[in-house]
């Protein structure tokens, strides 16, 4: 999930500050600033695709913006990189934590002292369940 959006053209690695949108039956070809949402049939392009673009011959260029600015990332931006985070710490179900004997700690299937049982795991917390 990459938080910010990339050029269209082919293996520019580059973030993408323009949206390029034809005008089909205007034979135009529209270059302004980064549209808010990803739309079909318009392309996002970075700094030196937006500035160097050319129309085919009998079609006319029409650029919305002199300068283009990188946008600054959202809220929904950085909560998307949270939850990404969150998935990745996520153990995958085929997963099994092997049990480690440490002295003094409850094991999987082990009795503690207090009687309770450790049923599962995920990372650091155990869960335990009272017999």
């Amino acid at each position: 999930m990459s938080l910010t959006r990339r050029c269209s053209r082919t293996a520019c690695p580059n973030a993408a500050i323009a949206t390029l949108t034809y005008v089909y039956s205007d034979s135009t070809a529209v270059v302004g600033p980064l549209a808010t949402y990803a739309e079909p049939h318009t392309y996002d392009l970075c700094t030196v695709h937006a500035e160097r673009l050319t129309a085919p011959r009998g079609w006319e260029i029409v650029r919305l913006s002199g300068e283009y600015v990188e946008p600054e990332p959202t809220h929904d931006d950085l909560l998307a990189l949270a939850n990404a985070v969150r998935e990745a710490g996520k153990p995958k179900l085929t997963e099994h934590p092997t049990p480690q004997a440490v002295p003094g700690q409850v094991g999987r299937g082990e009795e503690s002292r207090s009687g309770a049982v450790e049923t599962g795991r995920r990372g650091h917390l155990r869960v335990l369940r009272d017999l």
